[in-house]
């Protein structure tokens, strides 16, 4: 079966719960150039670009990787609301363990502080993080995709909430997942191709090196050299919890490229799900054709264009936040 006759199948499962979800009443969509004339002159995409550009050049070249991973598990959870920013204690997304280690919560700060300084009170938190993550994949080698915009801002967040794929998930079980946010297999093909600038952390990968599926041994799939560079990264019993690359490629491993497809080809997955990818039936043809192909930063783009459309509000749906760390008093 291939994966475009998967997705149908399991799109198709899905088709009467999600619809059975949706609102009675009509809602405006997403589209291109919403702010133009929203805010007087200034344009706000160019204000938000200028503010990812100034922290990719002073402090952070690893930001491409930090937002897109921000913008996945925003939009992983309720849809792309902005949820994940809110601040509120042990019981707010925020807080749940996955989302412990999300960072460039700064960068989404100063880029709202940025446009509220020119149009107080219009421009959300959750159109945020999709122009911050799109200027920074494009700094970053990628393609500066055209993004839809006019999201308003959720206001409830939950931990409870918070159930993403994990990185041990199968390529079937992660179809399925995707599938219940309306994106297809090939889409999930290339959303995780954002692991190309990405990195873990070696607890996430000791199963991996050491006891693969409690044999007591090393996971088969992996290259052997890749093995050894990785357990003097990751001894056994070690104090520090240290970072891994998702991309093993020392050249590209901060580049929006199709990288990380070469090297799971090549048996030089880092996480279960990146290996699986290149190995399953359902999947690997796919991957295979990314990794000898030149159309990866556009079909990259597209995907986080659908992947921004994620149960979204518009309309008079939500709020537009005054601060994205907090709901607007009422």
């Amino acid at each position: 079966m291939s994966i475009s006759s998967l997705s149908l199948i399991v799109l198709a499962a899905l088709a009467s719960a999600a619809l059975c979800g949706q609102s009675q009443g009509a809602t405006p969509p997403l589209q291109v150039g919403f702010y133009q004339g929203r805010c007087g002159s200034a344009n706000v995409e160019a204000i938000v670009g200028g503010v990812v550009r100034a922290w990719y050049a002073t402090k952070d070249k690893t930001i491409a990787a930090a937002l897109l991973r921000m913008q996945f598990h925003d939009c992983f959870v309720n849809g792309c609301d902005a949820s994940l920013l809110l601040d509120g204690g042990n019981s707010n997304e925020k807080a749940a363990i996955p989302n412990r280690s999300v960072r460039g919560y700064e960068l989404i700060d100063a880029a709202k502080a940025a446009v509220e300084a020119v149009c107080r009170g219009v421009v959300s938190c959750a159109d945020i993080i999709i122009m911050a993550t799109r200027d920074a994949v494009a700094l970053s080698g990628g393609e500066r995709y055209i993004v839809q915009t006019g999201r308003r801002d959720g206001t409830i967040s939950l931990a409870k909430n918070v159930d993403l794929p994990s990185p041990s998930i199968s390529v079937f079980n992660s179809t399925v997942a995707f599938a219940k946010k309306g994106l297809t297999a090939t889409d999930m093909i290339y959303l995780l191709g954002g692991h190309t600038v990405g990195a873990t952390h070696c607890s996430l990968i000791m199963d991996r090196l050491y006891n693969f599926r409690g044999t007591g041994k090393p996971d088969p799939s992996m290259d052997v050299t890749l093995r050894m560079t990785l357990v003097v990264r990751c001894p056994p019993n070690a104090k520090v919890d240290n970072n891994v690359n998702l991309d093993q490629n020392s050249t590209s491993s901060m580049v929006v490229d199709n990288s990380y497809y070469k090297q799971i080809v090549k048996r030089r997955g880092i996480l279960q799900i990146d290996q699986d990818l290149a190995l399953d039936p359902l999947s690997k043809p796919t991957v295979e054709a990314i990794a000898s192909g030149s159309d990866f930063n556009a079909r990259f783009g597209q995907a986080m264009v659908k992947l921004g459309g994620v149960q979204v509000l518009t309309g008079t749906q939500g709020e537009i936040r005054h601060s994205c760390r907090a709901v607007n008093k009422r």
